[in-house]
């Protein structure tokens, strides 16, 4: 039996996922007989603020990716977490036995959010050209705990600051998705935002334009991986080959 499969979105027009599949044939018909079934794929972005401050320009920035998500038709939930009592890990093996971080805090939370996106942003101010450090011991933990495959969520960093250290920052969070899968998006120009006093952000317009850009290229990837999986499935994975330098 044929089964010729045409799938398209139309990103600019934000129309729902359009599947074309072809009708059975039936006894004396002389043509093959297609119709199209729709079907509403709800694509979920979750969003990860590692600032400490409530409203600041890292918030900023992000609010201006979600404008675009919503209108791109894509559910998006912003958690902040910057200001959260967070540890690091403590190599204790107890998420290898039960798939879930010993201790019972927001990264637990987030590992349930994280596996049903289809896309993760991470986002944080600089400090000392670092990301806050209970982002990266979020981070640590969230990569580290979960067992769920990460393959073909789509990632992206997002780092504010005063003035230095920015390309650092974004340096070492996209590290979290290479090691896991996860395409890395890009924008017109490194995911940077400035500000220094609350607001400030506001003021600069190129980044600002930078973090819309990146949302919609987001969403681009994000539903052409999800016609890519309609189509081929995920890509086939060897099983895992660790070389340790030392024996």
């Amino acid at each position: 039996m044929e089964h010729a499969l045409s799938a398209y979105y139309d990103i600019t027009h934000g129309e729902e996922l359009a599947i074309i599949t072809p009708r059975r044939k039936v006894r004396g018909d002389t043509q093959q007989e297609l119709h199209k079934e729709v079907r509403r794929t709800i694509m979920k972005t979750l969003i990860i603020n590692g600032s400490p401050r409530i409203g600041g320009n890292t918030s900023i920035a992000l609010e201006e990716m979600v404008k675009v998500f919503e209108q791109e038709n894509i559910e998006v939930e912003v958690v902040q977490i910057g200001n959260k009592d967070i540890r690091g890990c403590i190599s204790c093996g107890y998420c290898y036995k039960n798939g879930k971080c010993v201790f019972n805090d927001p990264v637990n939370e987030l590992a349930e959010k994280f596996e049903a996106a289809d896309a993760l942003v991470v986002a944080s101010p600089v400090y000392y050209a670092s990301a806050n450090a209970t982002l990266i011991a979020c981070l640590d933990r969230l990569f580290y705990s979960t067992h769920f495959d990460k393959t073909m969520k789509v990632g992206a960093s997002v780092v504010v600051a005063r003035r230095g250290g920015l390309s650092a920052t974004f340096d070492e969070l996209n590290k979290y998705f290479t090691i896991a899968g996860m395409p890395v998006a890009s924008s017109q120009y490194w995911n940077s935002v400035h500000g220094c006093e609350k607001g400030e952000a506001k003021e600069d317009l190129e980044g600002l334009q930078t973090m819309r850009t990146l949302a919609r290229n987001m969403a681009f990837l994000m539903k052409s991986i999800a016609l890519g999986k309609e189509k081929y499935g995920l890509p086939e994975q060897e099983e895992g080959i660790a070389t340790n330098f030392v024996r």
